[in-house]
């Protein structure tokens, strides 16, 4: 069910049902709630399940709301507090992992437990970076040419071709996906492609992104500060974050739970849902009630 809640702001969620203890998912750069489609009602089973349309993305307008990772994080914090209400799993793939991360080392009492599908890491132990992503990444970086680039060249693709070249940086074989997942993809970007926000809170996201990664220091005092039980899952096929990358996150964490997906890439939950559904629930469901934070009172 979807609905367009007051959370600083409108703000679209999409409502997957279920009963058991709430569970909110977080989308990436350039994502929505829709990327969630294939596994939010199967995590159901377990968890009473939300997704989110981060300001500027989605259905949800910036409405004054800043495309900044500080911005997301209490964003989700308030939405926690005001529209969940008890500590919750979060789930986020590659941007909105590192939200997720973010928002437990920073508000502990709202976090059950983490999911980290592909998060958004900064580069360790010499990384491989595909050449595809360092250069979108370095037009994003500057001023001017990424702002010029969405009006010149990624303006001009038809959805049918964005979506494509989406999905398929993303690791995904476009031809496997459902029609329903490839439909609401495609609506979803010709109702963005004229808003007056969509290319300012992408760049503005991907600008606060990279600076809080090309900071590795300010990232591991957030990391250390983590104290909610975590499950990081990697694809080692991910073209925009090298599985190099998570194994360095996983060795200064061994408290995490450490998950390599060899036949993935960066949206696992996209690719091989049933898989994904399970490794979840079955890690949930292994998290001891004396680990989880308690709410704040």
């Amino acid at each position: 069910m979807n609905s367009l809640v007051d959370v600083m702001g409108p703000l679209r969620m999409v409502d997957h049902g279920g009963d058991g203890p709430p569970m909110l998912l977080v989308h990436g750069l350039g994502g929505s709630a829709d990327n969630w489609l294939r596994v939010g009602g199967d995590l159901a089973r377990d968890h009473r399940v939300l997704a989110v349309d981060l300001p500027g993305f989605g259905r949800s307008p910036p409405a004054g709301r800043p495309p900044t990772l500080e911005g997301y994080v209490e964003l989700i914090a308030a939405l926690l507090r005001q529209r969940v209400r008890e500590p919750a799993v979060l789930v986020g793939n590659s941007m909105g992992g590192l939200l997720s991360l973010l928002t437990a080392s920073q508000h502990p009492e709202l976090v059950r437990g983490l999911v980290l599908v592909n998060p958004a890491l900064p580069s360790y132990d010499r990384a491989p970076i595909d050449p595809v992503v360092r250069a979108v990444f370095s037009i994003y970086a500057i001023p001017g040419v990424g702002e010029l680039y969405f009006r010149k060249v990624a303006r001009r693709a038809s959805a049918e071709a964005s979506v494509r070249y989406f999905f398929e940086l993303c690791g995904l074989d476009v031809k496997a996906l459902p029609a329903e997942v490839m439909d609401t993809h495609r609506a979803l970007h010709r109702y963005r492609r004229d808003l007056p926000w969509t290319d300012a809170t992408f760049l503005g996201a991907a600008r606060s992104i990279l600076k809080m990664l090309l900071r590795r220091p300010r990232f591991e005092e957030h990391l250390r500060r983590v104290r909610a039980p975590t499950l990081l899952m990697h694809g080692t096929r991910d073209r925009l974050v090298s599985i190099v990358n998570a194994r360095a996150v996983a060795r200064r964490r061994e408290d995490f739970t450490f998950a390599e997906l060899p036949a993935q890439g960066h949206t696992p939950m996209l690719e091989e849902p049933a898989e994904f559904v399970e490794r979840v629930l079955g890690w949930t469901a292994s998290i001891a009630p004396a680990e989880r934070p308690a709410a704040a009172p």
